[in-house]
């Protein structure tokens, strides 16, 4: 066989290895394929002729993973974005091939520095460089990140330890191991290889559980979720406004004296807040007679400065001995979304792109950044760390917005964007990988689904079926401590990784001189 023949053969396998990833991720959660497919690009890599070759391999491996995992991106660019068949597959082909080179940088970087370290170091260390770029270039968009497939596997218990990105590097680390050991002979094996290492690492991760770092406390909070089900193409319809909110109001009222907490979603009151202050006035009032406090979505605009910023505010009461609302416009317990989503919340080059096709020009596609550090609302005396829509997916974020009262991570959203599609319950699992490593309960409220709780172990308690008007009730058990992981975040793993990539470089530099 030529040797292109081989390479388009390789080509395609790694495509087809890479799209098999998406079955690890919610909703099929078969969380071992990616060690093999894993191993399937490692060996590939070991036998690429150059590093341009190992990239194209990582570039197709990326194909595969991105292409068929977030392919739901394609609902919301279809059916919202007008553009043409042609012009939505364009534009979806860009966002997988940009997200593949990712892979395709790792791929080169370790054959580029081999052999100046074993290579289940050096594509650990890369692939951590390549997902750090990730989740930080053109705001970041982690998404996928393979560490999430774990939440149900035994490496779980790593998550409060190293991280969702420490869980990614090991099934790196673990699968590139496991390449180098198909190759050799048995006279090759040693007691204290690299692939014994990887074996004990997977093998001792059911004893980590012990190290979590906190604890169940004997404290609940009893919290109601609520769903409305808008249609994505009614939420932003000014005749809509009024019909949404009683919605919203009605599934609400039954269950308000006998919560805490009442969690409304992302932009669920869809009326502009200057305008709603009617509704919300009393709203704060309900709240305050039920002994209770709500919290809900809604968008902020400052007509003096053209502003617009994606919010959260808290009604009711803000402690539990309070003998009044503390609801007024502007009022500080409320949270600004700041991670916005590119396109969606805020178009680059405005001026150019937003001529060029509708989708460029979504309503709400405008909004102000918030703050990267904001104060935790308080809502009835509980403290509630606040991610809107994606923000769930930045570790980095929640980290540094954790103090040591937060008691409960809060997300909302709106995935109504994704219709029928598998990217609702990738974004459950992410809010499930947050809790296991900041050992705190998640409540996930959300417009028309996935809503639901979730422990400080990563376990879902409570699920609403989607796509239905539903209120969801539970008594969420609180937790107590400290995880290793919210203490130092992922700045060990990329600060080791750093370190080892220059001394790589370094030793290949020296290499390269001496021969």
């Amino acid at each position: 066989m030529s040797a292109q023949w081989s390479s388009l053969l390789l080509s395609l396998l790694l495509i087809l290895a890479g799209a098999a990833n998406t079955l690890a991720f919610a909703p099929y959660t078969l969380w071992w394929l990616p060690l093999i497919s894993l191993v399937v690009l490692s060996l590939c890599l070991q036998h690429s002729q150059s590093p341009k070759q190992a990239a194209l391999f990582g570039f197709n491996y990326g194909l595969g993973w991105f292409g068929v995992g977030i392919s739901w991106v394609h609902v919301s660019i279809d059916q919202f974005g007008g553009l043409p068949l042609i012009g939505s597959l364009a534009l979806m082909a860009l966002l997988v091939a940009y997200l593949a080179l990712f892979p395709a940088l790792a791929a080169w970087l370790s054959r580029k520095l081999q052999p100046a370290l074993p290579f289940p170091i050096l594509f650990t260390i890369s692939w951590a460089l390549a997902e750090w770029l990730r989740s930080v270039l053109l705001t970041g968009f982690p998404w996928l990140s393979l560490g999430y497939s774990q939440v149900d596997s035994p490496l779980r218990h790593w998550a409060p330890l190293i991280g969702e990105i420490g869980i990614t590097l090991l099934l790196v680390f673990a699968a590139a191991s496991f390449s180098n050991l198909m190759r050799k002979t048995s006279s090759q094996l040693s007691r204290f290889s690299l692939e014994s290492i990887a074996i004990l690492l997977i093998a001792l991760s059911p004893l980590l559980a012990p190290l979590k770092g906190w604890q169940q406390s004997e404290q609940q909070l009893s919290v109601l979720l609520v769903q409305g089900n808008i249609k994505q193409d009614l939420r932003w319809a000014p005749e809509q406004e009024w019909p949404t909110m009683l919605k919203y109001l009605d599934l609400t009222r039954p269950h308000l004296t006998t919560h805490q907490l009442v969690i409304w979603p992302e932009a669920a009151v869809p009326m502009l807040e200057p305008l709603a202050q009617d509704f919300l006035e009393n709203l704060d009032k309900s709240a305050l007679y039920s002994d209770t406090a709500i919290v809900t979505g809604i968008i902020d605009y400052r007509q003096q400065t053209g502003e617009a910023w994606n919010n959260l505010v808290v009604l009711g009461k803000q402690q539990p001995d309070a003998d009044s609302g503390h609801y007024f416009y502007g009022h500080a317990n409320r949270f600004s979304k700041h991670h916005l989503l590119p396109i969606g919340e805020f178009v680059p080059f405005e001026n150019l792109l937003r001529q060029l096709a509708p989708i460029f020009d979504l309503p709400m596609s405008s909004f102000s950044r918030g703050s990267y550090v904001q104060p935790n609302l308080l809502a009835n005396g509980y403290h509630l760390l606040p991610a809107i829509c994606f923000e769930i997916a930045f570790p980095a974020q929640i980290r540094a917005n954790m103090t040591a009262d937060t008691q409960v991570l809060l997300t909302v959203s709106n995935d109504a964007w994704f219709g029928d599609s598998i990217g609702p319950h990738q974004h459950l699992q992410i809010a499930q990988m947050r809790a296991l490593e900041f050992g705190r309960p998640v409540i996930r409220a959300t417009n028309n689904g996935i809503t639901a709780t979730i422990d400080a172990a990563g376990q879902i308690r409570q699920r609403a079926p989607q796509f239905t008007e539903a209120v969801l009730s539970d008594q969420l058990p609180l937790a107590t401590g400290t995880t290793l992981y919210s203490r130092f975040g992922n700045l060990p793993l990329f600060l080791l990784s750093g370190i080892l990539l220059l001394w790589a470089a370094w030793r290949r530099l020296k290499m390269t001189a001496a021969a």
